[in-house]
């Protein structure tokens, strides 16, 4: 079976294939949970802690994922667009679903040089 990621809070649990997972937006000490099909959760975890979650149960395939800034992880498989002057990333499976969202420009450069390198 394929890897999964299990967020259990005090009074839920979300268990999620990682490739469903389109981004984590951190608010707080709470972070929103974005799938695939615009399904949303809401966690009482803050991103560091979510970020050590991927990290120890999926191991490697953990690395999709990709902290932006202080408050977003993205799932780097659904990066469409990025525009560093607007501060805008859309993240698409390029069918059925698009979110644009904000991130500095700082992490929106680092980004893309990130993409960049991956192509060389």
């Amino acid at each position: 079976m394929k890897k999964q990621l299990i967020i259990s809070t005090t009074i839920d649990l979300v268990r999620v294939a990682p490739d469903r997972v389109v981004y984590i937006l951190a608010d707080g000490n709470y972070s929103t949970l974005v799938l695939a099909d615009n399904e949303k959760h809401v966690l009482s975890y803050q991103l560091g802690q979510i970020e050590k979650m991927i990290s120890s149960q999926l191991g490697s395939e953990g690395n999709i994922f990709i902290r932006i800034g202080k408050s977003l992880i993205i799932n780097r498989s659904y990066i469409s667009y990025i525009n560093i002057p607007k501060q805008k990333l859309v993240l698409s499976d390029v069918q059925s679903f698009s979110h644009a969202v904000t991130a500095s420009k700082e992490a929106l450069k680092e980004l893309k040089e990130f993409i960049e390198k991956e192509i060389r």
